[in-house]
């Protein structure tokens, strides 16, 4: 009888606590018009672009204040740069696809608010080589 209660409240437990992350927890970012990335850039509440192309696209022509962080060297570890898991992230790459991949490798990593919008070669924007 105690055998039994024990392995019903052992079970309860299970059932209460999860056996770890489900798919309905799994990390994920947030994917944004090119005009909502607009409309959230003229705002001053500390965001940062980030650029995820190689240096040579970079050098080529970037949103104004975006930051580099290739998107092969965000793997394992936060971004140095980005040491504020809390802070809005708008990041960007040439067409989406990196950009895409980079994102939810920082959801995964813990950050929040992530926001990607695609490429920058349908941006509308400004676009600079300083």
């Amino acid at each position: 009888m105690k055998k039994a209660a024990v392995m019903i409240m052992l079970a309860v437990f299970v059932l209460l606590t999860g056996c770890g992350q489900n798919e309905s927890q799994a990390a994920s970012y947030t994917q944004i018009t090119q005009e909502e990335a607009m409309r959230m850039m003229e705002k001053d509440d500390g965001h940062v672009i980030v650029d995820v192309r190689r240096q040579d696209e970079f050098d080529a022509g970037h949103i104004p204040g975006a930051i580099l962080i290739p998107n092969e060297n965000i793997i394992d570890s936060p971004p140095i740069e980005l040491p504020d898991f809390d802070q809005v992230i708008l990041i960007y790459c040439r067409s989406g696809n990196r950009s895409k991949q980079a994102s939810q490798k920082l959801a995964d990593m813990g950050y929040r608010n992530v926001y990607e919008f695609g490429g920058i070669n349908t941006w509308q924007g400004e676009i600079t080589t300083e």
